[in-house]
């Protein structure tokens, strides 16, 4: 259920209120008095800590009331009644009202406590009985995790519980299993069975006298030398290039055949050619190899998704030669051609993608309604009624290219997502979606308020776009358990979408689960030929370092640069990113420009943005390039900071990192917010101490004062005093810069790299590819009520920007 009815805190409170009106009163008055209808968890506990430090009443310290607290995420005050959304654990919500005057208590519905809300921001003009989503009836009868500690490792247990009822099947003489494998073929080239075996007992008995022949062969003997042979007894290519493997590949079927374990099941099917083709759909910003990073919407999905298809691409080619298939993979990465790319190669069709031997960057036009061409860069937050048209020109021009459909579509960000989502279901292909990160979760109320918003962000579009894609997705990847679920403090980022409120356009009663084993983690790495320690000397371009060296000192490079470095001596502090409101970047400035201690001890260098805002498109860019230049002015920063508004090569921006290190420096990443933290993985793995937000998946990834530092971005004088303490223990003890540095690396080695990745990624595909066919995963019904959401709400929204 999407709420809990009843519970043993919850009844506790109940009776706590009818024995002591006066404590309850005061706590109650207290959440009155600062006339805020709406109250976050943070601020809900400061007032209940003042209460009792104010009226020294200890009895409610220590009563049912300090749970409740600790667990409210939120609060709508409006008299006579105070409303309360109680988290109990990750994902398990309970709503309570409590009667300002009487003290009654009672258990709500979600549906009444969104109500309650919206009366608030609409002033009561708002529908009574709107548009409500409710996804949760649908899948009443499908498997779901139980545990908290499950949730991200979908297929482990999807797997454990599937293969039971395959048991069961398989003795009833069900033969889907069969089937799957009939099926496997590439163009005219049929793979794993001929037709001749018809029937579960056929396939036994071919396995039987197959495992047989290949006990007198060596393991080394190739499958052309016993292709005839094989052939006759019912099999064709796809078990093993060698004996062995082939003979390994036919025994994990038996036993399945015999017994089907989660285990066994899972290797069996990471072993079965089913992917040939990947398309990675990622439509907005600009998409290129170079001179692209930095740019509007350009930023650490474009990094990803690029070491993302070399890895894959690995993967898949390795396990098809292992399997004896001599098949080159192929992967497509459909983004938007651009004609006025501003010196960048997204105005080009095709592009080859470095470092890969068959993959290449596809890129489609964005269409007016009349048909026209796009010429210009449109924002992320633009881009919805250019998504329909795109979906269906990009899907004509990819089966073009690859002769065929893909074997997997995997989706990127909310746009990316949403047409992988049209193209999958019009191709029948499995669907993977990346979020990289939701907008839902970076801007506070932005559902709530989502009128407000709309004139700019259109989160109506995005939102409706999110809830439609990632319940049409066969699984869903995230880097960090946090994405799903959050923590003990604060809701993930997909968990802010099972229960929201659009106020007069819909309510949310059950968006998503995060208990659903569609979703799966697995965490991205850097690029091993980029990013890699300061101390492999042998490996590092030395080359770089005068461009590096002038870049960090040299003179100020008209609307390139501002500040010119006084002191060469003093260690860097570098940080990196998009220069917009989340990123945060003219924080760190700001917090090194109040702190005398800290500017003492290092040099600061900022990249991103532009230097000049007229070189800008992007209104929050602009922003944050006139706030910069102020915080530069007011704290007269231009001969301890250097600010570099270009956009780097990626060569220079791995060199980079350990060329910081050099100094004895260290990272900083200051966002308020963010999903993963590439950049973070980036700089660990250099050999650069790294101080990362506290907000999301950094948290994951820094294991706090071992592989380097938490920071919380909303207080900017600890963050200071951290960099401060840091920076003076290592110059009192310099193993300890060299220890953090260490600590860095070996978490990245041990958790965060490509290989890992594209290993996991490539089972997930082939697994739920499997359990799709022959179960109900697709769930049709779904999947209908899905497309009359899109219809009645998706395309109208999308449309009217257009208008």
């Amino acid at each position: 259920m999407s709420f809990i009815k009843s519970n043993g805190p919850i009844e506790r409170l109940r009776a706590y209120i009818e024995k002591n009106h006066v404590d309850t009163q005061l706590f109650l008055n207290e959440l009155c008095c600062s006339e805020q209808p709406l109250l976050l968890r943070t601020e809900i506990g400061d007032k209940f800590d003042k209460v009792i430090q104010e009226n020294d009443v200890p009895e409610l310290a220590a009563s049912p009331f300090k749970t409740i607290v600790q667990w409210c995420q939120e609060a709508a005050i409006q008299q006579p009644w105070a409303y309360f959304a109680i988290r109990k654990r990750v994902a398990r919500w309970v709503y309570i009202r409590i009667h300002l005057e009487t003290l009654a208590m009672e258990i709500i519905p979600p549906d009444s406590f969104l109500y309650f809300k919206e009366k608030l921001v609409t002033g009561g003009t708002n529908d009574r009985w709107p548009l409500e989503i409710d996804l949760e009836p649908f899948s009443r009868e499908f498997f779901k995790l139980q545990e908290e500690r499950s949730i991200g490792r979908g297929l482990e247990f999807l797997n454990r519980r599937l293969s039971s009822g395959l048991f069961q099947e398989l003795n009833r003489g069900d033969n889907r299993l069969l089937k799957f494998l009939q099926v496997h073929s590439y163009r005219d080239q049929q793979l794993m069975l001929t037709k001749e075996i018809e029937n579960t007992k056929q396939l036994r008995n071919g396995l039987r006298d197959a495992l047989r022949y290949l006990r007198d062969k060596d393991d080394t003997v190739e499958w052309s030398a016993m292709r005839d042979d094989l052939q006759e007894l019912g099999f064709e290519q796809g078990w093993g290039r060698y004996a062995g493997r082939i003979s390994d590949t036919m025994g994990l079927l038996l036993d399945i055949l015999e017994a089907p374990s989660p285990g066994t099941l899972e290797i069996f099917l990471s072993r079965i050619p089913m992917i040939f083709s990947i398309a990675v759909l990622s439509p907005h910003g600009y998409f290129a190899q170079e001179n692209v990073l930095g740019r509007p919407d350009t930023g650490g999905q474009v990094v990803y998704i690029l070491d993302q298809v070399k890895a894959l691409e690995r993967e898949m080619h390795e396990r098809l030669f292992e399997q004896g298939i001599d098949i080159e993979p192929v992967i497509v990465v459909l983004t938007r051609l651009i004609p006025e790319a501003q010196g960048t190669t997204c105005d080009q069709r095709i592009e080859k993608i470095h470092g890969t031997k068959n993959s290449f960057i596809l890129r489609v036009p964005f269409r007016s309604a009349d048909g026209q061409v796009v010429p210009h860069w449109i924002s992320r937050f633009e881009i919805w009624p250019y998504l329909e048209r795109y979906a269906v020109e990009a899907g004509k021009e990819l089966i073009t290219e690859l002769d065929g459909r893909p074997d997997l579509i995997i989706g990127n960000y909310s746009d990316g997502n949403i047409v992988a989502s049209l193209m999958s279901h019009k191709l029948g292909v499995t669907q993977c979606n990346i979020a990289h990160a939701l907008e839902k979760a970076k801007y506070l109320y932005s559902d709530l308020y989502w009128e407000e918003n709309d004139p700019h962000y259109h989160f109506s579009c995005q939102f409706t776009a999110d809830l439609i894609a990632m319940n049409s997705a066969d699984f869903i990847i995230t880097s960090t358990y946090q994405e799903i679920a959050g923590t003990d403090e604060n809701p993930g980022q997909y968990e802010s979408y099972m229960t929201f409120t659009m106020p007069k356009l819909y309510r949310v009663i059950q968006g998503i689960d995060a208990y659903d084993p569609k979703f799966n983690i697995v965490s991205p790495g850097a690029d091993p030929d980029i990013y890699f320690p300061a101390g492999e000397t042998s490996r590092r371009f030395t080359d770089l370092h005068p461009e590096i060296e002038d870049l960090i000192y040299g003179d100020q490079r008209p609307e390139q640069t501002r500040g010119v470095l006084e002191d060469r001596s003093r260690p860097l502090i570098l940080t990196m990113a998009r220069l917009d409101r989340i990123k945060n970047l003219t924080s760190l400035a700001r917090l090194y420009g109040q702190c005398p201690e800290l500017r003492k001890l290092a040099n600061l260098v900022i990249i991103g943005g532009y230097i000049n805002p007229d070189h800008s498109a992007d209104g929050e860019e602009i922003e944050q390039i006139h706030m910069m230049h102020n915080l530069f002015n007011e704290h007269g920063l231009d001969r301890q900071a250097r600010w570099i508004g270009m956009h780097l090569d990626k060569k220079v921006s791995g060199e980079l990192y350990r060329y910081v290190a050099d100094s004895r420096g260290a990272f900083v990443q200051p966002a308020l917010f963010e999903a993963f933290g590439l950049t973070v993985i980036e700089a660990m793995v250099s050999g650069l101490p790294t101080f990362a937000t506290c907000f999301g998946g950094p948290m994951e990834i820094i294991q706090n004062g071992v592989s380097g530092f938490h920071i919380n971005p909303n207080n900017e004088d600890a963050v200071a005093r951290q960099l401060v303490d840091f920076f003076t223990r290592c110059a009192e003890e310099p193993e300890y810069w060299d220890k953090i540095a260490r600590g860095g690396l070996n978490r990245v080695e041990a958790k965060y790299t490509w290989k890992l990745y594209a290993e996991r990624m490539m089972t997930f595909a082939r697994i739920y590819g499997f359990w799709r066919y022959v179960s109900n995963l697709e769930r049709m019904e779904t999947r209908r009520y899905l497309e009359m959401f899109y219809s009645l709400q998706y395309r109208p929204l999308a449309k009217k920007l257009e208008s």
